[in-house]
């Protein structure tokens, strides 16, 4: 089968035949329809997890599919052969399987049935997105009529957040740029702080002068860039990126939580079915064929993606 991957430790990513896997016990097999982007293909591309679990080559780019199912391997008994699933391929040792290709095997713990609602597109870019979106608002638990900044608003996993705060009845602090102010408020964005056109933390305050209840950091991975500033003390944070040290979040008086998306049924089926409902919109803004995946892995690299980024296997 074709698929975007990394020959050996250190080369570039390319688009070349690879074996075909199989679904063993707890697997689905499924034929790819659309990919999710992510920044973590990225990371692994690199390497730079590889300190931390073993990688083994080719490896196969992608986390995120949607799709038709092939095979089901033992222990598997809540989708068949011929469903439309999505799903995701979770971090674990070794890793080599992916889902940038035109087969794909996924632990059944998180395969969900794509309800016929919603395209390959929009369930391929769910998953990790949403679950690490989910996992950072849980973290800081807001509460109706509280202030949220939500800084790195403008990619994918921002693009839930905002919603799923608003949903809660949260005054939602949105970064991005000026291009960016019309979408996040139409997901629910009371306000846009322009990153670019100064220091996001002061305006904040000139806003929100008492400072904001909670922050969700989608972008610093500084973490001496992360506004701390911004937010009032004894105010939460929570982090996909580095989190600041524990004398900087105690000077700032904030508590900060570091958060691991865990893109599983449990957490995944929730909001695809709010997709289904429409009461969840996947902001996909960019869809490539295929032999472009790379494109896409480009434009995250660069810090460009605005949305969600999918491949459509049959573009």
């Amino acid at each position: 089968m074709r698929a975007l991957n990394v020959p050996a430790a250190g080369e570039q990513p390319r688009l070349s035949e690879v074996p075909t896997p199989n679904a063993g016990p707890g697997q689905v097999l499924i034929k790819v329809k659309a990919a999710g982007l992510n920044a973590l293909d990225n990371a692994l591309a690199a390497g730079m997890l590889a300190g931390m679990m073993a990688h083994e080559y080719p490896l196969v780019l992608g986390r995120d599919a949607a799709g038709v199912v092939e095979a089901v391997g033992a222990g598997v008994d809540h989708v068949d052969v011929g469903d439309e699933v999505v799903g995701h391929v979770l971090l674990a040792s070794p890793v080599q399987a992916g889902t940038l290709a035109e087969y794909a095997v996924l632990p059944g713990a998180t395969v969900v049935m794509k309800p016929a609602e919603i395209d390959f597109v929009t369930a391929a870019a769910i998953p990790l997105a949403g679950a690490a979106a989910a996992a950072a608002v849980e973290a800081i638990d807001p509460r109706a009529g509280q202030v949220v900044l939500v800084n790195g608003a403008s990619g994918g996993v921002g693009s839930y957040a905002v919603q799923l705060l608003a949903a809660r009845g949260v005054t939602v602090v949105a970064t991005g740029t000026g291009e960016d102010t019309a979408r996040l408020i139409r997901l629910g964005a009371k306000t846009v702080v322009d990153h670019t056109a100064g220091p996001v933390a002061g305006q904040v305050l000139a806003a929100y002068p008492q400072g904001v209840d909670a922050l969700i950091e989608l972008a610093a991975y500084a973490p001496e860039a992360t506004p701390l500033t911004a937010v009032r003390k004894g105010g939460r944070s929570s982090s996909t990126t580095p989190v600041p040290s524990d004398d900087a979040l105690a000077a700032a008086g904030v508590t900060g939580t570091s958060i691991m998306a865990g893109p599983v049924r449990e957490t995944t089926a929730p909001l695809i079915a709010q997709a289904a409902a429409g009461t969840l919109a996947v902001d996909v803004t960019t869809v490539l064929p295929f032999d472009r995946a790379a494109e896409g892995l480009t434009t995250l690299a660069e810090g460009r993606a605005r949305g969600k980024i999918v491949v459509d296997m049959a573009g």
